[in-house]
């Protein structure tokens, strides 16, 4: 884990230990049955919430922590360490859920969703991904229109979305969701789409939640798609001004990056942690495996790539957290931390052997649930682009 050469407080290294004790103790030993019965286990959900991880970066005037961003990143590495999808609920609840409503919510919507938010005890999701629709979010075709209604202006949306988390479970309460809600001048004299961000309540008429993702990996998170035909919410469930849905999202999507980072960077340590147990207590030919130079070098290279992924997201969080740009550096330490996971993983399975191609085996979860860190919050590709326009390239 960092050390206190990088940086951190006290209280920070102590909220480190103590939710790396959480994951080893509570979240480690039901992830296999968890991860086979595919669901969310909202008894560890609600344990997240008593332990204050859902408003670590929230002030206490509004339920919070008041702790800061690096806090939250170092509990979702410390939790990624032992189940991703536990991780992803955490950093999704919290930066997608939450985050929109804090930073450009009203104190009325505050004062309603925030309470059971940043508690634990409902959870928030962010309706952004459609079919042809997610880092390009000009494509977005989901639509928003003013009506005036029997108890005032109402939004209705019509649309859908995709790869939803948090979106389907027990207590989601809320979910913001981007949509196109007029048009305006755009370059060339064409027109753009207005993109607005608008709180659907769950349970809303109209809004159907489909079916859970077969999916590769993350099992154990909630992700589903969406379908709104005809949803009316009031007018004063637009979050923040109407056409800024673009401009907030992207800080969120920013912010987010680097908790994602996080996510990795405890995917790749633990993945590193269970290829060094079994490597020193495995033996061939009279000794250890890790006796091997091979096997060892293997081990060498995962320790940096963690070492490094742990650098990016730490300096991207830093500047974040002092008000400094952050946003080249968040894509330089998701795209790190992605390709570290991944790679972990891949070196971790064949440290293992066959023991690594069995499901009950935390690294060949890692190993399934790692190639989404280099999809989700935006791909691989996209975060080069960042890179490469922050470089002053505009290939």
């Amino acid at each position: 884990m960092i050390t206190e050469t990088h940086g951190l407080t006290d209280e920070q290294r102590k909220l480190s230990d103590t939710v790396r004790d959480f994951a080893d103790h509570v979240v480690a030993p039901a992830a296999y049955r968890y991860d086979t019965e595919r669901r969310l286990p909202l008894e560890i959900v609600r344990q997240m919430g008593e332990l204050g991880l859902f408003g670590l970066p929230f002030p206490v005037e509004v339920g919070g922590q008041g702790k800061d961003y690096v806090s939250l990143c170092l509990a979702v590495e410390a939790l990624a360490r032992a189940d991703q999808s536990i991780a992803v609920t955490l950093e999704a609840g919290v930066g997608l859920g939450i985050m929109p409503i804090y930073r450009h919510g009203t104190d009325a919507q505050r004062d309603r969703w925030l309470p059971d938010l940043v508690t634990g005890r409902a959870l928030g999701a962010f309706g952004l991904t459609e079919a042809e629709a997610g880092s390009d979010a000009g494509a977005t075709r989901t639509t928003a229109r003013l009506e005036h209604g029997p108890d005032g202006d109402e939004w209705v949306i019509d649309g859908s979305k995709q790869f939803i988390t948090n979106s389907g479970t027990p207590i989601t309460s809320v979910i913001t969701i981007t949509a196109v809600t007029g048009q305006v001048p755009g370059r060339d004299g064409r027109t753009a789409p207005e993109l607005s961000t608008i709180l659907v309540p769950a349970g809303t008429p109209g809004l159907v939640v489909g079916p859970s993702y077969d999916k590769v990996g993350w099992h154990t998170s909630d992700t589903h798609p969406l379908t709104l035909t005809g949803v009316r919410v009031p007018a004063s469930n637009l979050v923040g001004a109407r056409g800024r849905g673009y401009a907030n999202f992207l800080r969120v999507l920013d912010e987010g990056r680097i908790a994602f980072a996080a996510l990795a960077t405890g995917a790749a340590q633990g993945c590193l942690e269970e290829a060094l147990r079994y490597a020193g207590s495995r033996t061939v030919f009279g000794g250890s495996i890790a006796s091997h130079q091979h096997v060892a070098f293997m081990l060498a290279r995962m320790q940096a790539r963690v070492h490094s992924s742990r650098l990016c997201w730490f300096d991207a969080a830093q500047k974040l957290v002092h008000g400094r740009p952050f946003k080249a550096e968040a894509s330089v330490a998701k795209l790190v931390g992605g390709e570290a996971a991944m790679a972990n993983a891949r070196d971790a399975a064949q440290i293992f052997g066959g023991y690594g191609f069995l499901n009950e085996n935390p690294v060949a979860r890692h190993y399934r649930d790692s190639k989404v860190l280099e999809v989700g919050e935006g791909t691989t590709e996209v975060q080069l682009m960042v890179i490469a326009r922050d470089l002053g390239l505009t290939a």
